[in-house]
């Protein structure tokens, strides 16, 4: 056996884990594993500027791609309670990442020392596990059982706790027999696959609601494959973005109140049967459920037992990790022949294909200052299928999710349920990390943008380049736009006088220009709609010149209400719907297309 520090046992552990990207600050409780990190070598360290902006980073990295834990360092006290908000956006969405704290030696951690908080009690409703280890000896075994947490059932985060003491103290340790445990991970029987299938083969327009827990298994290859096998159509939810191609024949447009296509949703009112596979029925993507549930069955599964009837009762559940269930009803699905096959559902499957060249909301407008629509038809025309969004709330991103186009797993990275003011900045960070050679564009309305706009300053020092498109009405966009509902437009405004400012923006307040370029950073102003484009082209240009973080302020009307709703069958068009091609020129199928060609 070997005889080291537990914080030089914690850094080995890492690296045969396969987790050694890091996102924190030091401090004078964490040193001890920063002096471990250093002394290995192995473990990539980005120094945040604020603890919550690196748990935000480690989340974002996590996302990015499949297999990945994103880690998160801080010492003690107001370190581990800053990472609260990022451990809830990472709970929220079923993401695993792991945040180690320092704390206080053993002996002090009741006599309220310096920095001493129980941050273990703080961050277990948030956690899947939370602890602070009291005994050298014990901390293997418990990155070992937080490894194997975080990676079985619903995955999600744990907080490690590490007083100074314990992690200085020596333990005999053998990284050369050290096995990561096998993440538990429930599986669909034949039984139930049947079950469904015979569900499903009693239906004339089932549908496919595909989540994050697809993303989770690595399993969008195997719905693509169940989907063309069966013919049915399949909506993406906002997790589950990018799961199947939006120009897939079989894509239907995804569902929701406020993050939808109209046809998406037109499609979702005609089915009779819907097949949630790795979703939870987020209430921004069910509205009213009355609508919601009216004159259909539901098939939910899900890795996580409690998900299944915790919003509504299906009239079949099934608790299996998504790839698994995947798998089965695939086999399934190959051994049905003769008068148990399935129906031809190709007829229903064109019927939502032919709703795509409908309902097109308008995105072609010239005025000035520019409607946000205009914006996201500009960023369809500059990116390709490769590009990576990330967002997380506000009218920017509910905009987003109804104009722009993903086309690939984790393509769409949104903190869908916490949705943090902030998370944007940070997370693309953490993304741009993950995929050092592909595009990374991030979407924030100007107050996310300010929400930890200091951590530009660590995409500048770390060279780690990413597009940051601002869209600037200087207002709480989707709080005003709620606050109608009250009468009232009271405290949502973010307009001042700027008086080191000049020009139109000037009375837009806080010039996101100067301060982007103060952190370090390259960024632009477009104030006309026609040089949306070319403004994304320069800045592209300049990410790929200086390789740090671009930022392209948009100025926008000061007031737009986007479209949303109650229920399905009840959303609010405040703006002109398309009327020609032209009106939605880089719709997917254009208006009209299909009908003109039959």
């Amino acid at each position: 056996m070997t005889r080291m520090r537990a914080v030089d046992a914690v850094v080995l552990i890492l690296e045969k884990e396969g987790a050694t990207e890091t996102f924190g600050l030091p401090g004078a409780a964490i040193n001890p594993l920063y002096s471990a990190m250093k002394a290995h070598g192995g473990i990539r360290h980005t120094l945040a500027r604020h603890v919550e902006g690196a748990s935000h980073m480690a989340d974002g990295y996590t996302r990015a791609a499949a297999g990945n834990i994103g880690i998160c360092l801080g010492t003690s006290g107001p370190a581990g309670t800053d990472m609260i908000t990022g451990l809830y956006a990472a709970a929220a969405d079923s993401q695993p990442i792991l945040c180690i704290t320092g704390q206080a030696p053993v002996a002090v951690l009741d006599k309220e020392d310096f920095q001493a908080v129980d941050i273990a009690s703080i961050a277990k409703p948030v956690t899947k596990m939370a602890k602070t280890v009291l005994e050298a000896g014990q901390v293997p075994g418990v990155f070992q059982s937080a490894f194997q947490l975080m990676r079985s059932a619903r995955p999600g985060p744990v907080l490690i706790d590490l007083p100074i003491d314990v992690q200085q103290t020596e333990i005999d340790f053998d990284i050369d027999t050290y096995e990561p445990l096998v993440p538990s991970k429930p599986a669909a029987t034949s039984a139930q696959a049947e079950k469904v299938l015979d569900l499903i083969a009693a239906a004339k327009h089932p549908l496919i609601i595909a989540g994050g827990g697809i993303f989770n298994a690595d399993a969008a290859d195997k719905l693509v494959e169940f989907a063309e096998a069966t013919s049915i159509p399949v909506s993406p939810t906002l997790m589950g973005w990018g799961a199947i191609p939006d120009d897939h024949p079989l894509q239907a447009g995804m569902v929701g109140i406020q993050t939808h296509v109209r046809y998406g949703n037109a499609s979702f009112l005609e089915s009779d049967l819907v097949i949630g596979i790795g979703n939870r029925w987020a209430n921004r993507h069910t509205g009213d459920l009355g609508v919601y549930r009216k004159g259909r069955k539901f098939v939910h599964i899900d890795i996580e037992p409690t998900q299944i009837g915790r919003v509504f009762s299906p009239d079949y559940g099934v608790v299996s990790d998504a790839g698994a269930a995947l798998d089965a009803l695939l086999t399934a699905a190959r051994g049905r022949s003769g008068g148990a096959s399935l129906p031809d559902f190709t007829g229903w499957a064109g019927e939502c294909t032919d709703r795509k060249s409908t309902e097109h909301r308008k995105t072609n407008y010239t005025d000035m200052p520019i409607k946000p629509q205009r914006v996201y038809q500009e960023m369809n025309a500059a990116f390709d299928e490769d590009v990576t969004y990330v967002s997380t709330i506000g009218l920017s991103q509910i905009a987003g999710a109804q104009m722009l186009h993903v086309y690939k797993p984790r393509h769409w990275i949104n903190a869908g349920q916490a949705g943090p003011l902030g998370w944007t900045g940070p997370a693309a960070l953490g993304v741009a990390k993950a995929k050092p050679d592909e595009a990374v564009v991030a979407l924030s309305g100007d107050y996310d943008f300010q929400f930890m706009i200091e951590e530009l300053a660590v995409g500048a020092q770390h060279k780690i380049p990413y597009l940051h498109v601002v869209v600037n009405n200087s207002y709480l966009g989707l709080i005003r736009q709620s606050q109608r509902g009250f009468d009232m437009d009271y405290e949502v405004s973010l307009a001042f006088e700027n008086i080191n400012s000049s020009g139109e923006a000037a009375s837009y307040g806080v010039d996101h220009v100067a301060v982007a370029q103060g952190l370090g950073c390259k960024a632009l102003r477009v104030e006309d709609p026609e040089l949306i484009g070319e403004g994304l082209r320069v800045a592209k240009e300049l990410m790929s010149e200086h390789q740090v973080p671009v930022v392209l302020e948009v100025i926008l009307e000061r007031v737009t209400n986007i479209s949303m709703g109650a229920a399905l069958d009840a959303i609010n068009e405040f703006d002109v719907l398309a009327q020609t091609p032209a009106d939605a020129p880089t719709a997917l199928t254009p208006m009209g297309e299909l009908a003109a060609a039959k």
